[in-house]
């Protein structure tokens, strides 16, 4: 039987356009679904939500004929028009930012601050992209052949495909599709399969936009599902990029496959970032910084901080402000004005939980702060803190919770070498007032990782620029900078305006 949407704290969803039952499939501007049925959980209480029915193959196969066929006309439309369509689903965000970011509270479980700064994002991001819908430029190149000009021109790819993770269920595609959509593709989004109201409601707002302006539905076309929907994105030559977040073993074979239809991938997986506190650092802003990269989303961002490394002459003195602090950390329902700490996203990550404290004190952890579950109908662990060897296996894997590894060293060259010592390389930080340190660490002896920030935390990357990392991270880049490139193809293009022929290279054919 589908949930009761009579209940007081579900009764915000009928403003989004949600039903106790739900189609999961929006393809030639349409809503369907054939696939299995899906209930969408609360993870404070691991009750159900709504009923969402999945996507089948053929849903697939159907709303991938008319979105390839929706791209001839999008890309047709100038770009700086395409922009005005991504500022009007900015606008339409602004007006459902508190219902949506509750949503995402409700659904995934991050506290209800971080729900809302989650949609802002995106709309933050549509901003940034109307303004870059009149700067996709090209370049001219000075030619070596007299009456030659050469030239760079941006054409779009045609259908980019987003996979986006459950613990950023909406700001991720809007770091993807806000760019594609301004640099003439249409757009292919499967969102999480547990998430998928989250996925309907920001599919609902973008259907409106362009219904309003008459365009063609498909042009957004999404996704209910699980992996065989995944996989056939990663098949489907109609798709020239495809973008994917998520763990590096799947973000592997998401490569793998689509690198054998020799289509490009955008990869944003793992990370195991650390954060080090040098002896001349302000130890109150470390310590804020630290709880906040260490705790944020129940530890569940790729961008939380794992590894926290002290200076052997300032350790026990962070130590224990930071042990105090976890002790102050209120756990509770997200959606509650007080609550830090939100739920783990489901049943299984709280069984990884216990299995990963289990693995820490069977390698020689020592358990500081937390390290149980607690018993509830939620999903709710203790953020832990432990003090490890930075050798001990388990400190190279991601163990994605609110687990934190304290670790001693004595040199800067020692911290560096730990911060480079995993497989993941997407975000770091030093904290340090001494500029030879600072521009040691950002330098080519540094951080190995995309990110590589001075006295702020790990995780909160400002949009403007890059975002993503390298080694088992993946090497993806979205959001700003020139991560809009990714979206686009580059042809090099030379034109003749003369009366002869001259080769380059001064090659005479005679």
């Amino acid at each position: 039987m589908a949930p009761n949407f009579a209940k007081k704290e579900y009764q915000f969803l009928r403003e989004l356009g949600l039903a106790p039952r739900n189609q999961g499939c929006y393809g030639s501007g349409v809503w369907r679904g054939h696939g299995p049925t899906v209930t969408s959980i609360n993870p404070a209480n691991n009750q159900p939500i709504a009923e969402v029915v999945e996507a089948s193959i053929e849903d697939y196969e159907e709303s991938m004929v008319a979105c390839a066929e929706a791209a001839k006309l999008w890309m047709q439309i100038p770009a700086p028009k395409r922009g005005e369509i991504v500022r009007q689903i900015g606008d339409a965000l602004r007006t459902k930012v508190q219902h949506l970011g509750r949503l995402v509270s409700l659904e995934m479980g991050k506290i209800l601050p971080e729900g809302i700064g989650e949609v802002q994002e995106i709309i933050d991001m549509c901003d940034y992209a109307v303004g870059l819908s009149r700067q996709l430029n090209g370049s001219i190149i000075p030619s070596e052949r007299p009456n030659h000009m050469m030239m760079e021109v941006w054409n779009p790819l045609g259908v980019v495909g987003v996979i986006t993770a459950f613990n950023f269920p909406c700001a991720v595609l809007g770091w993807n599709a806000c760019i594609a959509l301004v640099c003439g593709n249409t757009v292919v989004w499967k969102g999480a399969p547990t998430t998928p109201l989250i996925t309907i409601a920001m599919t609902n707002l973008v259907a409106e936009v362009l219904e309003k302006n008459n365009l063609p539905g498909a042009i957004f076309t999404t996704f209910c599902g699980g992996a065989e929907i995944g996989q056939a994105i990663a098949h489907d030559t109609r798709i020239p990029l495809v973008s994917f977040t998520g763990s590096s073993k799947v973000g592997q074979f998401v490569q793998q496959t689509v690198n054998r239809r020799f289509g490009k991938c955008l990869l944003e997986l793992s990370g195991n970032n650390a954060i080090i506190v040098m002896d001349d650092a302000d130890i109150q802003l470390a310590v804020r910084s630290v709880l906040f990269a260490a705790v944020g989303t129940a530890g569940q961002r790729c961008t939380t901080c794992r590894r926290l490394l002290l200076h052997e002459t300032i350790y026990q003195t962070v130590l224990d402000q930071l042990v105090e602090a976890y002790k102050q950390v209120k756990v509770g329902d997200p959606l509650e004005k007080a609550t830090l700490l939100g739920p783990l996203h489901t049943p299984a990550s709280k069984v990884n939980f216990e299995k990963g404290i289990d693995i820490i004190k069977s390698q020689g952890g020592k358990i500081l702060t937390g390290g149980s579950s607690i018993e509830s109908e939620g999903n709710f662990v203790q953020p832990t803190i432990v003090e490890i060897s930075p050798d001990a296996p388990i400190v190279k894997e991601e163990l994605f919770g609110p687990v934190l590894y304290v670790l001693k060293f004595q040199t800067l060259k020692e911290a560096i070498e730990i911060n480079n010592s995993v497989p993941q390389g997407l975000s770091s930080s030093i904290f340090t007032r001494r500029p030879e340190v600072i521009f040691r660490w950002i330098g080519p002896l540094g951080s190995d990782c995309g990110i590589v920030n001075v006295n702020i935390p790990t995780n909160g990357a400002e949009i403007g620029g890059a975002f993503g990392g390298e080694k088992a991270t993946g090497g993806g880049r979205e959001a700003g900078s020139d991560s809009w490139k990714q979206y686009m193809r580059r042809s090099t293009c030379t034109i003749n305006y003369g009366s002869e022929l001259p080769l380059a290279q001064g090659i005479n054919f005679g």
